[in-house]
């Protein structure tokens, strides 16, 4: 029996032994138990999955009275984390979101150093330092050929596109709201093999480039591409010139997907989207060499890896 029926159920005992006059001392006696259970009831499993913490799918990694830590502290990881209410909260001096009960959510890129100092400032300003040694990781080396010259090499009038593109890609990685999605149990925005990971040094025709940032799972062109957590669509753009099709999903708290080569994008910017939501198809736009979908996550602009929320590296 659950607490609130126990509790509804104690009570009534309670009048009904009263009524019916049996021993006053059995009709206290449920009495203090219902009182009892009343205060019991903010630390059943209910109250306390309101935050959202206890549901987060990531692996424990800190617990302490005043600070937990979900996600692996490894480079390109998210880390969720649960304080006291009304806590403030830095990393490495930086001031970092807190919802209204005490949950947020940090991040560390591909090349992250191996120390990061997590600060909380309780309600009463004491202070809680937490050194976080975060774990290096080894990145696959990718050849990739048959890109165009007119993207590898691009000339002054697309550089000025580019430079034009990456901007609204910033702006919308700049989104901070309130949304709790980045809670959620993440699922796979499509299916299909891994063709890419996250992290791996890639050479294009031959030439070093950057790393790559995310996810690569290949499919047939129009292959259907659903929201992996709910949230607010902060970018689409039909035919970027290195991302082509590309959709931006806000996940709140700076954590936010990023779906790119896409062959339609079915969503505007400032739709609500709800997990397993339809946002667009798998295409082979920008620079891409087959149909398939890149995805990616960010904490601002700190590039993670999606593998760490759907249970991919352990």
């Amino acid at each position: 029996m659950s607490a609130p029926n126990l509790l509804f159920w104690s009570f009534t005992e309670a009048i009904a032994m009263i009524q019916s006059r049996f021993s006053f001392l059995h009709a206290v006696f449920y009495s203090m138990a219902a009182f009892c259970l009343l205060l019991l009831l903010p630390l059943s499993p209910a109250h306390a999955a309101q935050s959202g913490f206890d549901q987060v799918p990531l692996p424990l990694t800190i617990a302490k009275p005043e600070l937990a830590l979900k996600g692996m502290l490894q480079q390109g990881s998210l880390i969720v984390g649960k304080t006291l209410k009304d806590s403030k909260v830095s990393l490495n001096d930086k001031p970092v979101a807190v919802t209204g009960q005490g949950v947020f959510v940090i991040g560390f890129n591909r090349d992250a150093k191996p120390e990061q100092r997590l600060e909380i400032v309780k309600p009463d300003g004491t202070k809680i330092t937490e050194t976080l040694v975060i774990a290096a990781r080894e990145y696959d080396i990718q050849y990739i050929e048959g890109i165009s010259k007119s993207i590898m090499q691009p000339n002054q009038e697309s550089l000025k596109r580019i430079r034009k593109e990456n901007a609204m890609i910033r702006k919308a990685r700049e989104s901070s709201s309130q949304h709790t999605g980045f809670l959620e149990k993440f699922i796979w925005p499509t299916q299909g093999p891994i063709t890419g990971v996250y992290g791996s040094q890639r050479y294009y025709n031959g030439e070093p480039r950057r790393p790559h940032f995310g996810l690569d799972i290949a499919a047939p062109m129009g292959t259907e591409v659903i929201a992996p957590a709910s949230g607010t669509i902060v970018l689409t753009h039909p035919d970027m010139f290195f991302s082509g099709g590309t959709i931006i999903l806000d996940h709140g708290y700076g954590i936010t997907s990023t779906f790119i080569h896409l062959n339609e994008v079915l969503v505007e910017e400032g739709q609500q989207v709800a997990q397993g939501d339809l946002l667009g198809k798998v295409g082979q736009s920008g620079r891409a060499t087959g149909p398939h979908l890149d995805w990616r996550i960010n904490w601002f602009a700190t590039r993670l890896d999606p593998a760490f929320l759907i249970g991919l590296n352990k």
